[in-house]
């Protein structure tokens, strides 16, 4: 008990000094095992040990540090304003960016410069930097954030760290030099630092990547005031706005998570405006459940939470020991011991389509290059002819993440669960031999018809129209960075007794689309697997029959049309093409082997970028979708993320 009550006084000096260094009194502090995350005024730190050691104190200090400072010292419109357009040099942008918050608290206080240290020592150690042998291996913008840093703070990089700024300091420091230096005097002026940085990344032959600034360097003295800006800005009739996005995609980017997996759910409904509960309203096309003919209700209540105090994110492994896990895990291979050679097979196709995609194309009827034997008898009939060359050149691959996401509702139990999680299995070990990152996650309720929730909704008397009422539970089975090997028995918890229970789809797809907003990679696919529309007894018990399927409507409607996510969904003998634009049912689990990976090989040989749908597109039978409402496109996410 006093080892609880240390723990209890540590996590609130914690918050309370957060608190204090961001300026912000209304900052929500929480501890969590999910990955450290900052979303707006909720802040998630890790969860420190009972007996407090030493490590794990200067590591939850740091973070909270780090949070703290970013919410002072960090303008999100400005950093968006000067933020390259290009992948590579974005990154380098952003890590710098961060570098600069954290020196400003490193150079204040030095017991903040000394926590601020342990978060790094042990972040870069967790990615095992220490054993790169080539500069090929190392991230440069790890290594420029870190030569930033070094240079302004005077502090040496972390030992886990030291060799990727080996490896690249002659090419920094030779290209860069002179203007690292000049970012010393301006570590409190995020303006003058970030011309700077992009002045740094044109010595790191990166500019083609900057896209247009009208507050480049190049264009203007850093020491200009605001109004010889407008001026420059007038004569050459350039806009406010970063150049090649028109207005609505700015709000867009502006509104994504930036820097974590923080799921926007946790917001109470009582938190939203009248003006956000107006624009997450239905736009008037009521959906139906499946065999049943709703009518339409257009004065329907937003979409809300009754209470998120018993919601829960949480890792596989910390759900059942792992002897359990290893058990079960035994048990889903002998299940699936008949079909292992049919999944494998599927797997390996895909395998081989991604790696000729990755790796190979050709150019023909060229002057010199490799003889093309195909076309040898072109001169075999007319001598005349000329031979034929080819040349063999990389593709173009960008760095991808898919998300599985896995209904774990108790209508998947039997066969179609054993499924669906060996197919996942399979295919995370697949794509991890053609560096695509995978992360598998499970959604379902902590209880059946309502659980504490509902308790408590009854307690305070039954109001009308509580919204959801059930508690969620949010499973990560593989997170991203995770290797296969290590997260494969997690699969296996599937198989227990007890776990599947009800499904609430539309908040599950937020959590697992604002994980994928978080990550890094150019590319991010999200596909569903579900055998059914939403179902929870007891919310639809006080609320319309359509108010979850309504709610998960909206939900994919945003992400389809405006989100960067590509999404696909697979239903298992239900179907899921009247919500998803990019869906396939199946029959029988037996199929969905065979479905996942053909639609993953479609995905990825779809030539360049995926382009955003226009307002209408049509669905599989060729009707018109509803149109997007104005208010819903300005935020983007927001009007449905809000109500929740």
């Amino acid at each position: 008990m006093k080892a609880e009550n240390q723990v209890e006084r540590f996590k609130r000096a914690v918050a309370q000094t957060t608190r204090s260094i961001a300026a912000e009194p209304e900052l929500t502090v929480t501890y969590g095992t999910e990955p450290p995350a900052l979303k707006g005024i909720r802040a998630r730190l890790p969860v420190p040990s009972r007996d407090l050691p030493a490590a794990d104190v200067a590591i939850v200090r740091g973070q909270a540090d780090s949070f703290g400072l970013k919410l002072a010292f960090h303008d999100e419109k400005l950093h968006a304003q000067f933020s390259p357009t290009g992948p590579n040099a974005k990154t380098i942008f952003d890590a710098v960016e961060a570098a600069r918050i954290d020196a400003i608290g490193a150079n204040a206080m030095t017991g903040m410069s000394d926590n601020l240290a342990a978060v790094l020592e042990s972040r870069y150690a967790g990615k095992g930097y220490a054993k790169i042998k080539d500069r090929a291996d190392a991230p440069l913008a790890d290594a420029v954030a870190l030569l930033v840093r070094e240079t302004v703070t005077g502090r040496a990089p972390p030992k886990s760290a030291q060799r990727i700024v080996d490896l690249w300091r002659p090419f920094i420091e030779e290209r860069a030099a002179g203007d690292l230096k000049r970012l010393v005097e301006q570590e409190h002026d995020q303006q003058a630092f970030a011309k700077i940085m992009r002045t740094v990344l044109r010595d790191l032959d990166l500019g083609d990547e900057l896209g247009e600034n009208e507050n480049d360097e190049s264009n203007e003295d850093s020491d200009n005031d605001s109004s010889e800006q407008d001026q420059q800005q007038q004569e050459s009739g350039e806009s406010e706005e970063p150049q090649g996005s028109s207005s609505e995609e700015v709000e867009f980017q502006e509104g994504q998570p930036q820097d974590d997996d923080q799921q926007t759910v946790e917001i109470d409904s009582e938190e939203m405006s009248g003006e956000d509960e107006q624009e997450a309203e239905d736009d008037g096309t009521q959906p139906q459940r499946p065999n049943q003919n709703l009518p339409d209700k257009p004065n329907e209540p937003a979409y809300k939470i009754f209470s998120t105090a018993h919601d829960e994110v949480i890792g596989a492994d910390d759900l059942c020991d792992a002897d359990e896990l290893t058990r079960l895990r035994a048990y889903l291979d002998q299940q699936l011991a008949a079909m292992q050679g049919v999944v494998t097979r599927l797997a390996n196709r895909l395998q081989r389509r991604l790696m000729a995609k990755q790796t190979r194309n050709w150019e023909f009827d060229l002057e010199e290059g490799m003889l093309d034997a195909a076309r040898l008898v072109r001169v075999i009939i007319d001598p005349t002819n000329p031979l034929s060359f080819k040349v063999e050149k990389d593709m173009k691959f960008r760095d991808t993440i898919v998300t599985l996401l896995l209904d774990n509702s108790g209508s998947m139990r039997g066969r179609p669960i054993t499924v669906a999680a060996m197919c996942a299995d399979i295919l995370a070990r697949t794509l991890e031999r053609c560096n695509v990152k995978v992360e598998i996650l499970g959604f379902t309720t902590k209880a059946w018809k309502g659980g504490q929730a509902r308790e408590k909704w009854i307690q305070d008397g039954k109001p009308g129209q509580p919204g959801r009422l059930n508690d969620l539970r949010h499973i990560v089975y593989k997170p991203a960075d995770a290797p296969w090997r290590r997260a494969r028995r997690n699969l296996g918890l599937m198989m227990r007794e007890g776990l599947l229970k009800e499904n609430i789809d539309g908040e599950a797809l937020i959590w697992a689309h604002n994980r994928l907003l978080g990550r890094s990679e150019q590319r991010r696919i999200l596909m569903v697997i579900s055998d059914g529309a939403p179902v929870d007894d007891s919310t639809l018990s006080v609320n319309a029959g359509n108010y979850l399927e309504r709610h998960l409507r909206a939900v994919i409607e945003d992400i389809e049309t405006r989100s960067p996510v590509e999404l696909l969904a697979i239903g298992i003998g239900h179907d899921v093409t009247r919500y998803y634009r990019r869906a396939v049912t199946i029959v029988d689990a037996e199929q969905l082997g065979g479905a996942m990976t053909e639609k993953l090989a479609e995905l990825f040989e779809e030539e360049g970028a995926r382009k955003k749908p226009s307002a209408t597109p049509a669905n599989d039978a060729g009707a018109p979708r509803a149109a997007t409402r104005p208010g819903l496109a300005k935020t983007s996410l927001q009007a449905v993320r809000g109500a929740v």
